[in-house]
């Protein structure tokens, strides 16, 4: 009998999971991503922060599937979903098949003004992250040649819009680079003076967490040298710097945090989403009047007691085995039981040997929280010998605050 066909878009956590947990079925699972790589996203910011080089944090996609016979791997790009044909479409070819897993993730979102992309980089790719990585250490090279103290103030502001984990463990790593790692490798700029502001529209940063963890962080950040505005909102951001409100803040420096989107491949689903582009799932993952269609992670809108699930790892993760664990069992729709996500709690790190941990009621900061994460993050890596090497570089680095990717690869003397 001929194998059914599963095709998973995107070696994210979701896809990777699916298709890892259909070894030895009945299955023929293609796989597609427009990266060679699999990312393991919550460390991007590391990278970003000269703390940990890309090849600690990827993984090639092929190397993973190595000895599973029954994966394909393709690298490209889908242009298109047709639900009618079952088929998906790629620029030069298409792929059938029987059940189909949709896991591409999300991008930044600039809410309506795309041409900010241009002076605010956002944090989704190892692209982004090494362009954030090259302006900033740039930026302390301007500043140490400029020739005016305006100049070298604009350099050496550093703007974080949003105050979600990312945008907090961005503010933090680049508060420690400027008032430790850097503090004497440069003559004629003191990197102690750097500004960084992280700007967070509501009424607290880490809106996922209780709001005395928020508070605890804000404090922890500001020790920090971080100065941390709430209630702000941008209006404008250009190649001098950011309007917020009727404050102009001018910088060099700028990294957007703040929102996300699902690419418009989603479109072609025909289905209904929400505002940010997530698919608006059933509760077995599947899309609305089609059981042989799944979206997963970041792409989705799952609604659990009336409240979306959050766009982190773990979900992605849970809902890649459950629905393995519908195809392997060849589950008809009216006997799926709904999928149910198991919350292991928020961790966000703040900076070296800081960080704040929630599980239910549970609450600590600190010290044990950031060991927490530390032993988390390293564990989910997805082979031995990247927990090895960030390990070793995370110990290296609290013991002498000595970031080693520190390298400027793209000068061009401008």
């Amino acid at each position: 009998m001929e194998k059914k066909k599963v095709v998973i878009i995107g070696g994210g956590f979701g896809g990777l999971t699916i298709a890892k947990k259909l070894k030895n079925s009945n299955y023929r699972i293609t796989l597609i991503d427009k990266t060679n790589h699999h990312l393991f996203q919550p460390l991007l910011y590391q990278v970003a922060a000269a703390a940990l080089s890309p090849g600690d944090i990827a993984v090639p996609i092929r190397s993973e599937f190595s000895n599973q016979e029954n994966v394909e791997v393709i690298l490209g790009e889908v242009t298109e979903i047709n639900r009618e044909e079952k088929k998906v479409y790629l620029s030069n070819t298409a792929y059938e098949y029987d059940y189909l897993v949709v896991a591409i993730g999300n991008r930044h979102s600039y809410f309506g003004n795309d041409q900010w992309e241009n002076f605010a980089p956002g944090l989704k790719t190892i692209s982004d992250a090494l362009k954030i990585r090259e302006k900033m250490l740039l930026a302390f090279e301007k500043a140490e040649i400029a020739k005016s103290d305006s100049e070298k103030k604009r350099e050496m502001t550093f703007v974080i819009i949003g105050g979600g984990p990312t945008g907090v463990e961005i503010a933090g790593s680049i508060a420690e680079i400027s008032r430790e790692t850097l503090l004497k490798d440069f003559r004629n700029i003191n990197t102690a003076d750097t500004k960084i502001i992280l700007i967070e529209g509501m009424n607290r940063i880490l809106q996922s967490f209780d709001e005395d963890l928020s508070l605890k962080a804000q404090i922890t950040l500001e020790k920090l040298g971080v100065e941390v505005r709430v209630n702000s909102m941008v209006a404008e951001v250009n190649e001098n710097g950011v309007a917020v409100g009727d404050e102009f803040i001018e910088a060099s420096n700028i990294i957007w945090a703040a929102g996300n989107k699902v690419s418009p491949l989603i479109n072609s689903l025909k289905t209904e989403t929400d505002r940010n582009g997530r698919v608006i799932v059933e509760q077995d993952c599947s899309l609305p009047g089609d059981s042989d269609v799944f979206v997963i992670g970041d792409a989705s809108l799952f609604n659990e007691n009336g409240k979306p699930l959050p766009g982190v790892a773990p979900v992605a993760m849970q809902q890649g085995r459950y629905v393995a664990n519908l195809l392997k069992k060849s589950i008809p729709k009216e006997q799926r039981k709904p999928f149910r996500y198991f919350d292991k709690g928020n961790l966000a790190t703040i900076g070296r040997a800081k960080a704040v941990l929630q599980i239910g009621n549970f609450k600590i900061s600190g010290f044990f929280a950031w060991l927490v994460w530390a032993l988390v993050h390293i564990a989910f890596l997805v082979n031995f010998r990247k927990r090895y090497r960030v390990m070793t570089e995370w110990i290296w680095y609290y013991m002498t605050f000595k970031n080693g990717i520190r390298l400027i690869t793209k000068y061009n003397g401008e």
